[in-house]
């Protein structure tokens, strides 16, 4: 299948040190990584239109050092894009309920007042996993569900202003079964990793983004099955959903990547599938050319650390007055 050219970036350790892309590697073709500092990427998502080209001239122009790498050398890590060194500046979180399936194929109506989807909060960026990375989840769910999605990327200025710099896709792996349980066990519902493709594609938020989930177990196929989750597909538009949430200071925060996801289509569990220790969630993101897989991982509790709460004191009698003459 063929794909439209799309520019994509994408950020990488080698050998240690930070260095950016353009173009996602080809195995065993050579790419040129530019040296970076910390945070210069995000830097010139500020100020530049945060077009190819521009990027191009703020990153590559008289950079220190270059190196060419091929896709695989074990001397590359590949980086969640934007990811600061920081990981307490980044922030993951999402939307649920947007897409049009879950509100009877409507979309919302034009120039009505907007209602807000409900938001949930994931976690911090040393929270993202990578592709090949395991999900740890819970030792106890109830109920998995795999969510591919489409995840914006945002990272504020000195004064809090969000710049949008493109989208990447993820796996917002959670328990919906503790959540059909129960909404308000959302936010333990959601304590289940994430994980993002590290590909920064540049442009507008998509509007049709399809593909395929295969779940593997014990090495054979479990399950699959289709799945969209562009703009295209939603109730709510991306562009009304985003706004309404930087109108909170809390996200606007100096500095701050936000990682934002979309929300997901149905899904392995609405076919009655669950995922199980150990099974494999394979998502090919037909529409772009991007495929991604991570093994699910079901982690023990720890042993209680907290002690028992101190015995309640024991009542005892009061003596009685003695009266003196």
């Amino acid at each position: 299948m063929s794909h439209p050219r799309q520019p994509v970036l994408f950020e990488a350790l080698y050998d240690g040190v930070r260095h950016v892309g353009f173009g996602r590697p080809e195995e065993g073709a050579p790419q040129t990584l530019h040296r970076v500092e910390d945070g210069q990427v995000a830097a010139a998502f500020i100020a530049t239109d945060g077009s190819e080209a521009a990027l191009r001239d703020a990153l590559t122009e008289g950079a220190a050092t270059t190196v060419v790498v091929t896709a695989g050398d074990p001397e590359l890590r590949l980086l969640p894009p934007l990811l600061p060194a920081a990981t307490g500046a980044a922030l993951l979180s999402g939307f649920m309920g947007t897409h049009k399936k879950k509100w009877g194929g409507e979309t919302a109506p034009e120039g009505a007042e907007f209602t807000p989807p409900k938001w949930f909060f994931k976690g911090f960026g040393d929270w993202v996993r990578l592709p090949g990375e395991v999900l740890n989840v819970p030792a106890r769910p109830v109920a998995l569900i795999e969510e591919p999605e489409v995840a914006l990327v945002y990272v504020n200025d000195a004064d809090g202003t969000p710049h949008y710099a493109g989208y990447t896709f993820g796996n917002d792996l959670c328990d919906i079964g503790l959540h059909r349980q129960d909404p308000g066990y959302n936010p333990y519902c959601k304590l289940c990793d994430t994980a993002l493709t590290p590909w920064l594609f540049l442009g507008p938020p998509p509007r049709t983004v399809t593909g395929r989930v295969t779940i593997v177990r014990d090495g054979a196929t479990a399950w699959e099955g289709p799945f969209d989750c562009g703009d295209d597909a939603l109730y709510h538009r991306v562009r009304d959903m985003a706004d309404h949430l930087f109108t909170y200071p809390a996200v606007r925060r100096p500095g701050l990547v936000n990682y934002i996801l979309l929300g997901a289509d149905e899904a392995s569990f609405h076919d009655g599938f669950r995922i199980a220790d150990g099974d494999r969630i394979a998502i090919d993101v037909k529409s772009h050319g991007v495929t991604f897989e991570n093994q699910v991982r079901y982690v023990s509790p720890p042993p209680a650390t907290t002690p028992a709460a101190a015995p309640a004191p024991v009542a005892t009698e009061a003596p009685e007055h003695v009266a003196t003459a």
